[in-house]
């Protein structure tokens, strides 16, 4: 197999449905990778795509010669990286997509050491809390909060995203501690939008204790980055809803209370890792995926659940009216 180029570039358009984005993944240009695809079905005698001005499928043929050239690649690609690693030596650049205020706290800093022990590596940070597709956008590797139902991704789970509900202990005695979801409505609440538009939802258990309800905050003051709302909670402005590691040195610290604890119930979330499969891992990417899993996995901060907290960074359950009897 000569034309390995037209394999390279066949492959990364059949993964992503485009010679476009199949081109910023491997630094060429459209025109180029179209080309490489048109000379390997030149060289193997078959159409391997079907082309429209908007649309690029894979032909029956194309599909059975996708899975195989992966295979392929994907062995090569190991090999490569085997020796590269027996040399110790790992280049070139690996691309992160990850949310502001973990990736600011937690990728960040991890990125600068793996640069100083890799000489010739290049680690860039996208930081940004919408949704990305990382194949389409030529990531590598992306870390984000939620849980990842997209089986063309491999999903590796760092660990749960507990989310509570805090406020300063200044805002409390002014206004009073929540009892019920129901008194929520007499407070200041601070809240999450999302770049699609719509408000992020606080969860409640019932009162029976089955099955749950949610609350759209009515909040005067909104944001985009969850972990943000924080500052001004800090700040005796109102009740947020935000991740616990976020929250965790202020309830230690006695600057923030929880709220509603026994009552909030935010659901299943995890903090998860994922990178394209369809990709053939290559040295550099392997070395940075490894050593993101075992920052994470040492970060104790992100192990700590509500369970785990003491009664000191509980607010106590009694409402504005109550606390005037």
């Amino acid at each position: 197999m000569r034309n390995l180029q037209g394999l390279v570039s066949f492959v990364e358009s059949a993964a992503s449905g485009s010679f476009t984005s199949a081109a910023a993944r491997l630094d060429l240009t459209p025109a180029a990778v179209s080309k490489n695809v048109m000379k390997l079905e030149q060289q193997v005698g078959v159409r391997l795509f079907n082309r429209t001005t908007r649309r690029l499928t894979l032909t029956a043929e194309g599909r059975d010669f996708a899975d195989r050239a992966r295979d392929a690649l994907r062995g090569l690609d190991d090999a490569v990286a085997g020796v590269s690693r027996a040399g110790g030596a790992v280049s070139g650049r690996v691309r992160i997509s990850v949310g502001i205020g973990f990736g600011r706290h937690f990728v960040l800093p991890l990125a600068a050491r793996l640069a100083e022990q890799h000489p010739l590596l290049e680690v860039e940070v996208s930081l940004d809390n919408r949704s990305v597709d990382l194949v389409a956008e030529g990531f590598d590797i992306g870390v984000r909060g939620g849980v990842i139902i997209d089986s063309s991704l491999i999903a590796r789970r760092v660990a749960r995203l507990p989310v509570v509900l805090v406020a300063a202990p200044a805002y409390l005695r002014a206004h009073g501690v929540p009892a019920t979801p129901a008194d929520l409505a007499a407070h200041r609440l601070l809240a999450v939008r999302h770049a699609a538009g719509n408000v992020s939802p606080w969860r409640f258990r019932k009162p029976t204790g089955r099955g749950s309800f949610e609350l759209l905050p009515a909040a005067r003051v909104l944001t985009s980055d969850p972990d943000a709302l924080v500052d001004p909670a800090l700040a005796g402005h109102g009740i947020c809803q935000t991740g616990l590691w976020h929250a965790l040195p202020h309830l230690r610290e006695g600057r923030l209370k929880l709220v509603l604890a026994a009552l909030h119930d935010p659901g299943d979330r995890e903090i998860v890792l994922h990178y394209p499969h369809r990709q053939f891992l290559s040295a550099r990417v392997r070395t940075v995926v490894d050593a993101l899993l075992a920052h994470l996995a040492a970060a104790r901060e992100l192990h700590v659940t509500p369970a785990d907290a003491p009664a000191s960074w509980h607010a106590a359950a009694k409402s504005k009216a109550s606390s005037r009897r």
